[in-house]
């Protein structure tokens, strides 16, 4: 397909089936677009989780529906999937009271028997989903969520942007009702957001000039800045993605190698649970590597 029949395919469909959702969605961009950008507090030389990666991961769920599915969804789930993209990172900028309180909330499991309780900003990157979705629950009411069959909604497709089990069908039920009889299909559009956040490390998520990498101070960091920079474009097409690559480093190309089986294999899961679980479909099978410089 071509990026430009799908270009704000999701947001130009809500606007035509519902214009009071697309007005809480717009409504939605425009107060919520500085909190976006405070995960800088935290994490200052992060990659961008600034309202550009939530539109980028619009943009993708666009060219992974298609005009064929995008028929078949309601304004109801078009609304969900975007408040789900556009908030999905949100928990990766609460403040210390959040912090605190929504920690609470978390079954963190064995995590601490490996990490330390006092490495905030290791905590929240490794739990940023589940801070997230507590986040949109805890704030429903100022981001104007229609009822609370939505907020529970936009909480799981949030959430489903990393580590939660799609196959679970208490979490993720395929007929999930809104209180104007609208189903909304919540492990089809989980799958889309992981895919779609997944995806867009290989897409130069960072301008050339916008950090200084060799004053970075963590090795891990200085690396993956350098990963995402050698990957220029990724281009979509129904049958697969191609990751167009710039590197001579020898090393690199290997962590080139292991990125892209890490996004094989969020496909091979997302595709699998949407087949088996769903009546839509991910047509995309396979991750490939173009190198520039061969």
């Amino acid at each position: 397909m071509r990026h430009d029949q799908m270009e704000y395919g999701l947001e130009r469909r809500l606007k035509e089936l519902d214009p009071g959702l697309h007005k809480r969605f717009a409504d939605t961009v425009f107060v919520m677009q500085h909190a976006l950008s405070n995960y800088k507090r935290l994490f200052p030389d992060f990659t961008d989780h600034t309202i550009l990666h939530s539109l980028t991961v619009i943009d993708f769920c666009n060219q992974l529906i298609g005009p064929a599915q995008l028929e078949r969804l309601n304004a109801d789930a078009i609304y969900v999937l975007l408040m789900s993209c556009y908030l999905h990172d949100i928990g990766m900028g609460i403040s210390q009271r959040d912090y605190e309180e929504f920690s609470q909330q978390i079954d963190f499991g064995s995590y601490f028997n490996y990490h330390r309780k006092d490495e905030t900003a290791t905590i929240i990157r490794d739990f940023h989903h589940e801070y997230s979705g507590i986040y949109i629950r805890k704030y429903a009411a100022f981001l104007e969520l229609p009822s609370p069959e939505h907020v529970f909604a936009v909480v799981q497709v949030a959430r489903g942007h990393r580590r939660t089990d799609l196959f679970d069908l208490k979490e993720y039920p395929v007929d999930w009702q809104v209180p104007n009889g609208n189903t909304i299909c919540l492990p089809y559009l989980a799958a889309l957001i992981r895919l779609a956040d997944e995806i867009d490390v290989a897409t130069s998520r960072n301008p050339k000039m916008l950090y200084d990498i060799d004053a970075m101070p963590e090795q891990y960091e200085k690396f993956f800045h350098l990963l995402v920079r050698a990957c220029e474009k990724l281009d979509i097409s129904e049958d697969g993605f191609v990751m167009e690559v710039s590197t001579e480093d020898p090393e690199m190309r290997g962590a080139i190698e292991l990125t892209r089986d890490k996004i094989q294999a969020t496909l091979d899961l997302c595709r699998n649970a949407v087949i088996d679980r769903t009546p839509f479909v991910i047509t995309q099978r396979n991750v490939d590597v173009l190198w520039l410089d061969a």
